[in-house]
């Protein structure tokens, strides 16, 4: 017998879910995840390009939620605003091994302190802000609930990711969105879904022009 299926060398965790409309791990399932993946002396990894929010969702700190994990990553944009970056954490061996293959993939940059400025500003104003964001993704899960043709389970939103089913609108997702762009609202087709996004550049007007614009071009 050939053993095609390969040892598996890593757990690799997302938290929030992109893919899942910004659902949140809680703390207990990933130390419990951690725990059982630690006695298989396994490493775990946490993909937390948002992992922010989903603190904020969980009323915790990210120490807290991350704590039994090996690694960790964040963006300083997506949810924090910042204009771009992103920082990985973990043991003092891991980050240096971590900066040798960044150099090796050509991964160095110069005069970055103006990008750092803006990263640091990011981390400590905009967690106390980030409960806007789902307010405003809740307020807009629940309003487009109540447009003929999409289907959503607005109690599930929790974080600022909305996914709504369009198929029984009778247009298309890529169709929606390439009119919703024409009012200078982006989303992105999804399936036959539509994913919205909320952050610190979209606000509560934002999003009830985005449910006027909506109905309106769903009724045209």
């Amino acid at each position: 017998m050939h053993d095609y299926s390969g040892q598996t060398g890593l757990i690799c965790l997302e938290d929030s879910g992109s893919f899942g409309g910004g659902s949140v791990m809680s703390a207990e399932q990933t130390s419990e995840i951690c725990v059982n993946a630690h006695k298989l002396n396994l490493p775990v990894h946490i993909d937390g390009a948002r992992i922010f929010n989903a603190a904020t969702a969980l009323n915790q700190s990210v120490a807290e939620i991350t704590k039994d994990a090996n690694s960790v990553q964040f963006c300083l944009s997506k949810g924090l605003g910042a204009p771009v970056g992103s920082i990985l954490l973990g043991k003092k061996e891991f980050i240096s091994e971590a900066r040798s293959w960044r150099k090796r993939f050509g991964g160095g940059m110069r005069q970055v302190g103006i990008l750092a400025a803006a990263g640091l500003i990011a981390l400590e104003e905009s967690p106390k802000i980030l409960h806007i964001d789902h307010e405003n993704a809740k307020r807009l899960a629940e309003g487009v609930a109540n447009i003929k043709g999409i289907s959503i389970d607005a109690e599930k939103v929790v974080t600022n990711i909305v996914i709504f089913d369009v198929s029984e609108t009778g247009k298309t997702s890529a169709e929606i969105c390439e009119k919703l762009k024409e009012k200078n609202i982006l989303a992105i087709p999804f399936g036959k879904a539509i994913r919205m996004v909320t952050h610190y550049d979209v606000s509560r007007e934002d999003i009830e022009t985005t449910l006027v614009e909506l109905e309106k071009l769903l009724q045209s």
